[in-house]
């Protein structure tokens, strides 16, 4: 990520923060969630890693669109260790956020089109840090692209975003620093959804995320990526009525993560089976 880029984001969170302290929130919704898996995996890694993963999400309305971010704390089993030799798990943040503009909203005209309720232009960052032996991300990300929001109960954006990627990995057994290397500009298909249903009397709903990434070019050591599907869904259970508290407070639910070519590191390559996840999980949230 150029300084440039970095200007340009900063402008981005400055003119969102901007935006949401003119505007009242029109919803709001904050959590904290815990989930715990045993079979996590990462490239170059041929072991199962067990994983608890603390995290912080908001998501908000206004009168132009909408708001989302999250911050998930990942602390790894000794089977991800922080540094070579080590038998201390790798811990590692991971920080998403995205902000929506509603076209309809902010124009005043209709995009409203079969099963399509709206047009949006969604634009954010990721980023990350993590402590490992092996390669210590640190990732930089902007991303920029049209949504189609669809007419269904909940929600459901389907998003084209072009993705500009950058990261700097640092090797505790080569003791080698990498400079930050800037891949190839490249697509992100994504979807992401949160829809209620019941099952007889039980308040369920099935949310998550599905990304869909082009190769990105070469990486930092010369090598080829490839492309990258990354499947997050879970199946909450709304127990809130059952400890008395309010609608939506306490959720607990089963989360499964799929990724092939993890971070876009071939899994049928030196980057090996840690390089395709099949993670089972379980998942409590508290919202505020």
């Amino acid at each position: 990520m150029t300084p440039q880029m970095i200007k340009y984001a900063g402008m981005f969170v400055a003119f969102a923060a901007t935006g949401i302290s003119a505007q009242a929130a029109t919803w709001s919704d904050t959590s904290i969630g815990y989930r715990f898996g045993t079979d996590y995996a990462e490239p170059f890694n041929s072991n199962a890693i067990s994983k608890n993963i603390v995290n912080l999400n908001h998501a908000s309305g206004y009168a132009y669109g909408s708001n989302f971010f999250n911050a998930d704390l990942l602390v790894s089993s000794d089977k991800d260790p922080s540094s070579a030799g080590s038998s201390n798990g790798a811990q590692e943040v991971y920080v998403v956020y995205r902000h929506t503009l509603d076209l309809e909203k902010a124009s005043g005209k209709s995009f409203k089109y079969g099963v399509v309720r709206g047009l949006g232009l969604t634009a954010g960052f990721d980023f990350n840090t993590k402590t490992d032996a092996g390669y210590n991300s640190k990732k930089r990300m902007l991303v920029a692209g049209p949504t189609l929001m669809l007419d269904v109960p909940g929600f459901l954006n389907v998003s084209l975003l072009a993705l500009w990627e950058s990261n700097a990995p640092y090797s505790t057994f080569s003791g080698v620093s990498t400079p930050r290397y800037s891949y190839d500009v490249h697509p992100m298909l994504g979807l992401a959804w949160g829809i209620p249903f019941s099952v007889g009397s039980l308040p369920l709903s099935f949310e998550g995320f599905a990304n869909f990434i082009a190769a990105k070019g070469k990486n930092e050591f010369g090598g080829d990526t490839a492309a990258e599907t990354n499947i997050d869904m879970q199946v909450m259970y709304d127990l809130s009525s059952v400890i008395g508290a309010g609608k939506n407070t306490f959720k607990l639910g089963v989360e499964y993560q799929y990724w092939k070519n993890k971070f876009g590191n071939d899994s049928g390559g030196a980057a090996g089976k840690g390089a395709y996840a099949k993670t089972p999980m379980i998942r409590a949230e508290y919202h505020f």
